[in-house]
């Protein structure tokens, strides 16, 4: 019965026949999208071998991933036992380069390792397409499981620290930015990691960084260790930082850095520890939305495969149709390689592609040296219009889908480890300070500071006790917040909505400003321990302060 509550969409069969296919699930759409529509498409243009491996099932229903990549003892596997809380098994950790392969740490009922060459054969993992990497690679993969509450959320992939050392970079025995990239297509979030001595960028992270080309959108980098260099040193760090990224992530947006000291011991700098804390907050809430977000990541990366495949569609058969059926087929085939370029042009004005779409030119020249262009298919508009009908349709249906389970029932946000007892309690961002200030002690905070809010009010000429809105406004206005914020107060501090002020109501309305003018936001609603003395028992009989006008 509660399956029939959810959409449903009609599809059509690659037999051309109207068949109701009931979506379940927003994952079920998406795969069903993908093998009748997409992989035809791939598969007739050999997309999987020049670009990337067929999806399978497990990469639909996996849940959310982080991969963390940076240079050696910039404290990705410290980052990561920060984040649980708990020692993983196969961890190791150093200032020499300890991480030597890559480990997915995710949830299992039962503590283990499980080596790549088991975990590549597994239906259940979204690893199986690795096996293309060989023996070299996957001796060097591992799946460290364990019971641990933030894994049931997310998983978490280790990469190995980065070498500068051209010797020590070849002996790697694989493809390290290819392996990157793969992981790079497949998870929610790439999180660069740096340390605040270690700034330099050499020649293997920056193929990294560029193997994550098209995927900037899931780049987010942190800057660790940050504690360990005073407030001037910091700020010349970041520049330097910033200005490292310019040279190898070439997008016009600015990338989000994190600053902060992301592991359980104490600052060795207590300068900016505010800004640490507050830094630290922000990169737990940008993890802690990845669960909900992850149907939508899946099917942005659909569209986006969806498009690079009927662009690859276009070059191949556009390269089928211009060789010769007889002779010079050799030479031709390197003049169309040559002007691969002109080609990329000439099918971005023929069909209307933005340049973008379009795959590496020179990576692409290198591949297409190996195939024969006899062999190649030539153009099947039908596959074309398929993908174009699943862009333009279906994909709509899907969006619709995902809202509707979002609402129906939203996704759990990540927690236990290190998201456990940030928000709540002493210790929580933010408490004890700004509107909150006061809110546990045995007085009135604004008392405090009445005696000179009082000098203010009497200057004012009060009438009865109190003083009219036009002389009120007279002196908030020399905060010169805007009329905005002034008005939002004026709400806040006549607690008895009669237009004037009271002594207590005026002193109230000044804490608000000074409140505002040192950075922090104003409730909707006054809280109790802010509420004045003399109109708490108005309190009792109203419930609440400041009903909607």
């Amino acid at each position: 019965p509660e399956q029939n509550l959810l959409p449903t969409s009609w599809v059509k069969d690659s037999r051309g026949s109207d068949t109701e296919t009931m979506y379940q699930t927003v994952t079920d759409g998406l795969h069903s999208l993908y093998t009748r529509k997409l992989q035809p498409l791939e598969e007739t243009y050999l997309f999987h071998d020049f670009h990337s491996p067929a999806l399978e099932p497990a990469d639909f229903q996996s849940k959310p991933m982080v991969l963390l990549v940076g240079q050696y003892s910039t404290g990705k596997t410290t980052f990561i036992r920060y984040l649980l809380e708990q020692d993983f098994p196969g961890m190791r950790i150093g200032p020499e380069p300890t991480t030597d392969g890559f480990i997915a740490v995710m949830y299992g009922e039962n503590e283990g390792v499980v080596p790549g060459n088991a975990l590549v054969v597994d239906p259940k993992k979204p690893f199986r397409k690795l096996n293309a990497f060989g023996n070299s690679f996957l001796n060097r993969f591992i799946c460290s499981q364990m019971p641990n509450q933030v894994l049931q959320s997310i998983s978490i992939i280790d990469t190995p620290g980065i070498l500068s050392g051209e010797k020590q970079r070849i002996s790697r025995g694989y493809d390290f930015a290819e392996v990157l990239r793969w992981f790079g297509e497949r998870v929610d979030r790439i999180i660069l990691l740096f340390d605040a001595h270690k700034l330099d960028i050499s020649d293997e992270f920056s193929e990294a960084i560029k193997a994550f080309r098209g995927q900037d959108d899931k780049i987010r980098v942190v800057l660790n260790k940050a504690d360990q260099v005073d407030t001037q040193q910091l700020m010349r760090v970041y520049g330097a930082l910033m200005w490292s990224l310019g040279k190898v992530i070439n997008t016009p947006e600015v990338v989000r850095v994190f600053l902060g000291s992301f592991w359980a011991k104490p600052l060795q700098n207590t300068e900016n520890r505010r800004l640490f804390e507050a830094e630290s907050q922000d990169l737990f809430r940008d993890i802690q939305s990845l669960p909900r977000n992850a149907a939508l990541r899946k099917l942005n990366d659909l569209i986006k495969r969806a498009r690079l495949a009927k662009v690859h569609a276009y070059i191949i058969s556009y390269l089928k149709k211009e060789m010769p059926t007889l002779f010079g087929r050799e030479k031709k085939k390197e003049e169309l390689i040559m002007r691969l370029p002109e080609i990329y042009s000439f099918l971005q004005r023929e069909h209307h592609i933005s340049p973008g779409d379009f795959p590496n030119v020179t990576k692409m020249q290198e591949m297409l040296q190996h195939y024969d262009f006899n062999k190649f298919p030539s153009l099947k508009m039908k596959l074309i219009e398929s993908v174009d009908k699943m862009l333009a349709s279906k994909i709509a249906v899907l969006m619709a889908m995902i809202r509707e389970e979002e609402s129906k029932q939203p996704p759990a946000m990540v927690s236990g480890g290190a998201f456990e007892g940030s928000q709540d309690g002493p210790f929580g961002r933010g408490y004890g300070e700004g509107i909150s200030a006061g809110a546990d002690a045995e007085d009135w905070i604004v008392s405090r500071d009445k005696h000179r809010y009082d000098e203010i009010f009497y200057t004012l000429m009060p009438v009865n006790g109190k003083i009219t809105g036009v002389n009120a406004k007279k002196e908030m206005m020399n905060s010169r917040l805007p009329n905005t914020v002034l008005g939002k107060i004026w709400k806040l501090a006549d607690c008895d909505h009669d237009g004037m002020l009271d002594d207590e109501e005026f002193a109230l309305a000044q804490h608000l400003i000074k409140v505002k003018l040192e950075g922090y936001e104003l409730p909707n609603e006054l809280p109790d321990h802010l509420v004045p003395p003399a109109h708490r028992k108005h309190h009792d009989v109203d419930g609440t302060y400041n009903h909607q006008d």
